[in-house]
């Protein structure tokens, strides 16, 4: 049986508070910087490649092991997750796992059933509790030396983002119709803060509005409109009837972007064995055996000796 968090472990820490504050207090920037198409379609860019990184390897990969990859691929993958502000690789997959082992059960950090909306969207992560990386979750993820650094030093590569940002917008400067600060306020702030959001709304609305087609042992729920936002994680009940697949929309007609670029990157050899949906899960009431839905529920591996190429 597993203890309760200690009181102090969710209070806010309200140190960790004030540079998300600070990120959306920028935003508000766009006022001074202006506007232009070319910082328009720099944030959108910035928003799909991110939001891809998380979507399909932050989660579907890392969390959930649902395909093959090299790890130089890995290692890519998780640096463009990275500069999302979401920390690094580790800490975001172990506590996805854990989300899974204890989803909407007073043990579940972020369900909304328990602590509200307002907490599971944004005040979970805000706690020392939040804040932790738990390794035993992970012990297939923590021999990887590179992936280590990026969790230990989460806030270098968002730094080198905005800072490229900046440096791009002077060097194009107005003949291009931008500067450094409207680049870095477009490109990153409101990129990030949208994408933020955007991702934290599976947390949060996932798991109160939308529809059931399987009988989960949680709240979780399908969701159209949040499946476009963060291109197929709105089909949020079909990923947690069997979060081991790499594809979430189990229907022809459930658009999953992520799960369309990934068989992409599987046709130029770049991802491999992605794990498709047992044909007796695919419709509501369906069943399958023990050890298949096992699999579906991704444990910490123990480590073994990595490939060269491969991770």
């Amino acid at each position: 049986m597993q203890e309760g968090p200690e009181p102090d472990d969710e209070r806010i820490d309200w140190l960790r508070v004030a540079p998300f504050i600070g990120m959306h207090l920028a935003c508000v920037g766009v006022i001074r910087v202006g506007f232009s198409w070319l910082a328009l379609w720099t944030a959108l860019a910035l928003y799909a490649v991110r939001m891809f990184a998380l979507t399909g390897f932050y989660h579907r990969y890392f969390s959930h092991k649902a395909f093959k990859t090299s790890r130089a691929m890995q290692f890519a993958f998780a640096l463009v997750g990275a500069s999302c502000v979401q920390r690094g690789p580790l800490w975001w997959a172990a506590h996805h796992r854990d989300h899974h082992r204890h989803a909407d059960s007073e043990h579940d950090i972020h369900s909304p059933l328990h602590r509200g909306f307002l907490w599971s969207h944004m005040g979970w992560f805000l706690t020392p509790r939040g804040f932790r990386t738990r390794w035993a979750a992970i012990g297939d993820l923590q021999r990887y030396p590179e992936l280590r650094w990026l969790d230990r030093y989460d806030i270098v590569v968002p730094v080198l983002l905005a800072t490229g940002l900046y440096c791009i917008g002077r060097w194009l400067g107005p003949a291009a119709g931008t500067s450094g600060p409207q680049l870095l306020v477009w490109g990153f702030f409101v990129s990030t803060v949208v994408l933020f959001h955007a991702t934290v709304t599976i947390n949060s609305f996932a798991h109160r509005f939308g529809t059931r087609r399987f009988a989960t042992r949680d709240n979780s729920r399908n969701n159209w409109l949040l499946a476009v936002l963060t291109f197929g994680e709105g089909w949020h009940n079909n990923h947690h009837h069997f979060p081991g697949s790499a594809r979430q929309g189990f229907r022809w007609w459930e658009v999953d972007l992520t799960y369309y670029v990934l068989r992409a990157l599987a046709l130029c050899g770049l991802v491999w064995d992605l794990r498709p949906v047992p044909a007796g899960l695919r419709r509501a009431g369906g069943t399958a055996d023990a050890k298949v839905r096992e699999q579906g529920f991704v444990l910490p591996r123990k480590p073994s000796v990595a490939g060269k190429g491969r991770a």
